[in-house]
């Protein structure tokens, strides 16, 4: 009995023994840290079971006394709650960017706020979610990222223009690209490289102006899509606004971070054409058979390296902060001869001064050096095309070069060998420029701010082309061309905020002035009949050695825009929310009778979350329903167009004295109206704001109708003008409607594990309404006989830029083109051309996700795109008659029967559907963060491939390109011409951080 006793009592005292221990309250050291590794300053760490609680200091570490087991949370402003057991007395714990904090602070026009007040559609970004794969230029990283918005690329080029979409085409005429704001400097959509020369290939495009930023500067880039997130820019939101924040210094210790990555490009895919084998059974001439075996493709395209370095480093003190970064970028284009090299440096600063920080001073200085290689590849380039069509269409069987080691000379009218284009041609274009602004604020009084931003954004742009003397029929005597163009754009601003709250009211109001001036110039100058390759200076650095000067050239442009704008915000008891706004745009673009326009918008916010009958539903993190109207403005016209414009001309000539010496005439070249006005998008916007079990489900749903109003056109003038075309506002409208879904989920949160994903889907419809001429044309098509025919037509009661052309039924017996005969008059022409639907495409997605797992960490995302149809002008190029005239083919037409004879027409033989789905992005990272070596914070290393599977049906090089084929201003829309080809791309990099 005793020993029952003594055996019951040990095992009782071990067991309370145990549990005291276990409960022991002893002090518990952490750190916290971001994905990346980098220490979070100020980071909540709270015990569940006591309330004690505490703060990360400068290193992200915490001390907190807790007993083994016990629960503690940590979080941050931007960051997931991270909930986390002791085990041990020390603890690392990671945090994951939240996607939906209520707390999140988001850029707006003129300031910021909270996002759970936020009442227009906008989508915020950060920095680290674009890092993602190669890429130039910022406009390119927001593919898949942001419902509503569409990329399409001109050219797969390294630093090449694109075009960004946001909600559909919002003009006939005048593009459709965003208003950029980088730190609060509105950029000019002008273009600040030079354009290339026309050696008879075709000019090829300026080159993307927002190449001269640093990828890796950027913190967040917000996307205004509704006019009252948008009309605070007036005259230059109508087609959206994206705001770009480059990075600033961190509270805690100075952080020295060195950032990387190499990779090696290809082509995404080659196309079908003969190989030399079939092009040898295809052939009905046995003459073009030359008796070799080469892939022109092959000899062109190459597999091509890509490096970028960035070094930056950064502080936050007391009183203010600072940023500071160089990187150096080097990337080879796929296309041999081809590159890009940039280098950048940034300097953002901010300081604070006076009792209680009452004067803030801040400066944000950037320059970057852009040197571009380019080759013979213009959009502009007639049926004899550039260097891609060239490739594709060479001869498999004709060999590089002859027996004599020289290259194979075509011997043939508008055909050449692209080897040696590529050798003969020369094309360099340096570009530096320089954006910075100063702002300060002053609290005048509490709650009263003024703030004064002051920016200029300065380059300069030398492009130098050469072709030299060669054996096509091309410039044979050679040629120099040096392109100069110069920009320089200022920007004042002054405007008050005064921000109040009383009990349950808060209000913001802004007020404010402001003054933008842009100028442009150029000038241009070459030689011909230059000397040979090799011998003596080349003309690139004395033009003057050898050849005839040629006409000289220049031009210089100037226009301004004063503005006043206000806005107030209205917020009760976070439940109820107001925004209204009102912007005045004076232009010197518009005539006086219209110098000035107004644009008004108004939104209101019902925070459902937050009222009684849903507050204590526990499931219910946020629900916000959102309404808004508005209008904006575009004012992208040439200068000068609401004047006459005037000649001297000998064809308007007279004979005035008796020596009979003619006398120039004046010719009006363009009539005046100085009623012109804006253009005027008016859009009406309801959405859904929804986080569900903590944030297990979280997103919003977007409904919008955007219509643009008095379009700017250059159309038939009426009897007895002087001049045949007029520019005038028409009645007509341009209806973009559609809904925006965006979803996502925090699937895991654990210590352990974190896993996030996020889709976007968006539909359009698009339709013009009340064009008052019976359609307009643009798209011009290249090819044989193919002359002034166009592809797009706007059309009243089509959606803009749909395709017009005959409709190819198939092939007869022997092979001969079948067409439908609309007219049924027993003849093909243009009476039977059809209406078929355009490029835009009805419905856009993306699919991201993140994944980290202890130091792994993985993600990937996927985009694409229904709906849309693109005309294959390269196909057209490649058509079965090449077969009768030493050049090659598409497989497909070949093998279809078609007939060698069919004479090339524009129909919907070359009409496609530019559907796909890509697999856009894969990464996969280890990050190591040694606690041992009190130097480093971390290292991340990772590989990633870009474009790495794309499934369409589409025969060319990218569903996703758009190639500039304008008519008459009225802009092109889906038409792909033998674009520079886009690349896939596999990379290796490292981020590491001191």
């Amino acid at each position: 009995m005793n020993k029952q006793i003594f055996v019951i009592a040990a095992v009782l005292w071990f067991s309370w023994g145990g549990f005291l221990w276990a409960n022991e309250q002893r002090p518990i050291n952490g750190v916290v840290i971001s994905a990346d590794g980098t220490p979070v300053v100020g980071a909540t760490v709270k015990s569940l079971s006591t309330n004690r609680a505490t703060t990360t200091n400068d290193r992200g570490e915490f001390t907190l006394d807790a007993g083994e087991g016990e629960k503690l949370t940590v979080s941050y402003v931007g960051y997931m709650t991270q909930e986390v057991a002791v085990s041990g007395v020390s603890l690392r714990i990671t945090l994951a960017e939240a996607s939906n904090s209520l707390d999140e602070i988001v850029v707006v026009g003129y300031g910021s706020q909270a996002r759970s007040d936020v009442t227009g559609a906008l989508t915020q970004l950060k920095g680290e979610t674009l890092k993602q794969g190669v890429s130039v230029s910022v406009d390119n990283l927001l593919q898949g990222k942001v419902s509503g918005v569409r990329i399409a690329q001109s050219s797969g080029e390294p630093g090449a223009g694109i075009d960004v979409f946001i909600r559909g085409v919002g003009s006939i005429r005048s593009g459709s690209t965003p208003l950029f704001v980088v730190d609060g400097v509105p950029l000019s959509n002008e273009s600040v490289s030079a354009g290339g020369a026309n050696f008879g290939l075709g000019s090829s495009e300026a080159k993307n102006p927002l190449n001269f930023l640093n990828t890796s500067d950027i913190e967040t880039v917000t996307v205004l899509k509704d006019a009252s997130a948008a009309a605070i820019y007036g005259a230059r939101g109508s087609n959206g606004v994206i705001l770009i924040t480059t990075k600033r210094g961190r509270s805690g210790e100075p952080t020295l971070t060195y950032d990387m990555y190499i990779g090696s490009s290809s082509v995404i895919r080659k196309l079908d054409v003969l190989s030399a084998a079939d092009y040898r059974a295809a052939l009905p001439d046995p003459a073009y058979d030359h008796g070799g075996n080469t892939d022109w493709q092959d000899v062109i395209l190459r597999n091509a390296l890509t490096q970028n370095h960035n070094v930056s480093f950064s502080k936050a003190t007391e009183s203010g902060n600072y940023m500071a970064s160089v990187s150096y970028m080097d990337q080879e284009g796929i296309v041999q001869s081809s590159d890009f090299r940039r280098t950048t440096a940034r300097l953002n600063a901010e300081e604070s001064f006076f009792d209680n920080d009452r004067l803030k001073v801040k400066m944000n200085l950037t320059a970057s050096d852009i040197d571009e290689t380019g080759v013979p590849n213009g959009n502009t380039a007639g049926s004899d095309g550039q260097l891609i069509i060239h490739a594709l269409m060479a001869n498999p069987t004709r060999r590089v070069r002859d027996e004599s080691g020289e290259y194979t000379n075509f011997n043939m009218n508008a055909h050449y060998n692209p080897a040696y284009l590529l050798h003969v041609f020369d094309d360099k274009t340096n570009t530096f420029r320089v954006l910075g602004n100063v702002e300060a604020t002053l609290r005048i009084l509490p709650g009263l701010d003024y703030r004064f931003n002051y920016g200029i954004d300065k380059s300069t742009s030398e492009r130098s082309s050469t072709m030299y003397p060669n054996v096509t029929d091309r410039t044979p005597l050679g040629a120099y061309v040096q392109n100069n163009r110069s920009s320089l754009t200022t920007l004042l601003d002054h405007y008050l905020t005064y921000n109040v709250s009383v009990d349950k009211h808060q209000v913001e109001l802004l007020g404010g002035f402001s003054y933008q001036q842009f100028k442009f110039s150029g000038t241009s100058f070459g030689m011909e009949n230059i000397a040979n390759q090799g011998e003596g200076v080349a003309p690139e650095h004395n033009p003057g050695y050898s050849g005839i000067p040629t006409n000289p050239g220049g031009f210089a442009q100037e226009n301004e825009l004063q503005s006043f704008f206000g806005r107030a915000n209205y917020n009760f008891d976070d439940r109820y929310l107001v925004t209204a706004s009102l912007r005045a745009d004076g232009s010197t673009r518009f005539g006086e009778d219209n110098k000035y326009g107004y644009f008004p918008s108004f939104a209101v916010g019902w925070v459902l979350s937050r009222e009684g009958f849903l507050k204590d539903i526990s499931g219910i993190r946020e629900l916000k329903l959102r309404a808004s109207w508005g209008q904006t403005g575009n004012q992208e016209v040439p200068n000068k167009i609401t004047q006459a414009s005037y000649s001297l001309s000998p064809s308007s000539g007279y004979y005035l004295y008796g020596d009979l010496a003619l006398i120039n005439g004046t010719d009006v070249n363009r009539t005046a109206n100085p009623g012109l006005k804006w253009e005027v998008v008016e859009q009406f916007n309801i959405g859904l704001d929804f986080d569900f079990w903590n944030s297990k489900l979280y997103g919003a749903l977007e409904y919008y109708n955007k219509t643009t109003k008095d379009p700017i056109l250059n159309i038939p003038s009426e009897p007895l003008s002087p001049t045949t075309t007029v520019w005038k506002n028409v009645d007509a409208r341009l209806v973009n409607k559609g809904m925006e879904l965006t979803l996502g989920s925090q699937l895991i949160n654990t210590q352990a594990f974190n896993w996030s994903v996020d889709v976007n889907g968006s539909t359009l419809s698009n339709t013009i309404e009340d064009l008052p001429v019976s359609e307009l044309y643009s798209g011009s098509i290249s090819g044989p006989g193919l002359s002034s025919v166009y592809a797009n037509i706007y059309k009243s009661g089509y959606e803009a830029g749909s395709f017009f052309m005959l409709k190819h039924i198939g092939y007869d017996s022997e092979g001969k083109d079948i067409f439908e005969d609309v007219s049924g008059d027993g003849a093909i022409n243009a009476d039977d051309r059809q209406i078929f639907e355009g490029a835009i495409p009805n419905f856009n997605f993306g699919l991201n996700s993140q994944m980290r797992y202890k130091q792994l960490d993985f993600s990937f995302s996927i985009i694409g795109q229904t709906g849309g149809y693109l005309v294959n002008n390269t196909a057209i190029n490649l058509n079965i008659n090449s077969l009768a005239s030493d050049r090659n083919v598409l497989a497909k037409y070949y093998d279809a029967g078609a007939s060698t004879t069919n004479a090339v027409q524009l129909s919907s033989l070359y009409l496609e559907k530019s559907d796909f789905i890509r697999l856009n992005n894969v990464r996969l990272g280890y990050t190591l963060a040694p606690r041992n070596l009190g130097w480093l914070q971390s290292v991340n290393i990772y590989v990633s491939a870009q474009n790495l599977l794309t499934l369409t049906g589409y025969s060319g090089y990218d569903p996703m390109v758009n190639t500039a084929k304008s008519v008459g201003g009225n802009q092109s829309l889906g038409v792909d011409y033998t674009t520079y080809p886009p690349a896939k791309t596999f990379m290796v990099g490292a981020t590491i951080k001191f």
